[in-house]
């Protein structure tokens, strides 16, 4: 697979996981699908303030993102390839429209498939990007910058590798989340689009 491959491939990925989020947040409270520090912090702010019942709702995405990343992880075991994985967490997001459940159900729903997708692909050529949260994205293209600026004969660290493709992946994150904030306007299951990214990357 050529590089314009991988970029492509992530730039969708992280598209997805947008998406999913900003329809999880905006939707359950402010509680999110596939950035579980997110919900970690949330959950621990609950607990504090004695909101437990908010604190459990809050958690139950951890677990359910737990459980989509060990079945991902299996399946990899299995087939040896992303494919099913994918096609899996794109049946999963899918169903979340048409299935007779609530918000809450939804949403676990929504965090397993995330946790699909967490570890189904975790390398794009050879550079290890999570496709689900940016954090440490983002301190690799503030790395990658900060070297391009030094001037230094003998770079006193090791280069990072694919800015280009990190910051790709940051940019389809927050494209991701814009749109699925947009589509809650206009589309009554929001979750089908990121379901179709998912098949498109299966093709690719």
């Amino acid at each position: 697979m050529n590089q314009r491959h991988w970029y492509l491939q992530a730039g969708l990925l992280t598209i997805v996981a947008g998406i999913a989020d900003a329809v999880g947040y905006l939707t359950m409270g402010g509680i999110f699908a596939a950035n579980m520090t997110g919900n970690t912090v949330l959950a621990g702010i609950s607990v504090a303030d004695g909101h437990y019942e908010m604190a459990v709702l809050r958690f139950i995405p951890l677990i359910a993102f737990f459980l989509g990343a060990m079945l991902a992880r299996l399946l990899l075991h299995f087939f040896h390839k992303p494919t099913v994985p994918l096609l899996i967490e794109a049946a999963v997001l899918a169903s979340i429209g048409v299935l007779p459940v609530g918000q809450e159900s939804g949403l676990m729903i929504a965090a397993l498939a995330m946790g699909l997708q967490a570890s189904a692909v975790t390398r794009f050529g050879s550079t290890a990007i999570s496709t689900v949260v940016v954090t440490s994205t983002l301190a690799r293209v503030a790395e990658a910058t900060l070297d391009r600026m030094w001037r230094a004969e003998k770079p006193p660290l090791p280069p990072v590798s694919t800015p280009r493709l990190l910051t790709l992946t940051w940019i389809g994150y927050f494209a991701g989340a814009c749109a699925g904030a947009l589509m809650l306007h206009v589309i009554a299951q929001p979750l089908l689009i990121p379901a179709l990214l998912l098949v498109i990357v299966v093709f690719l």
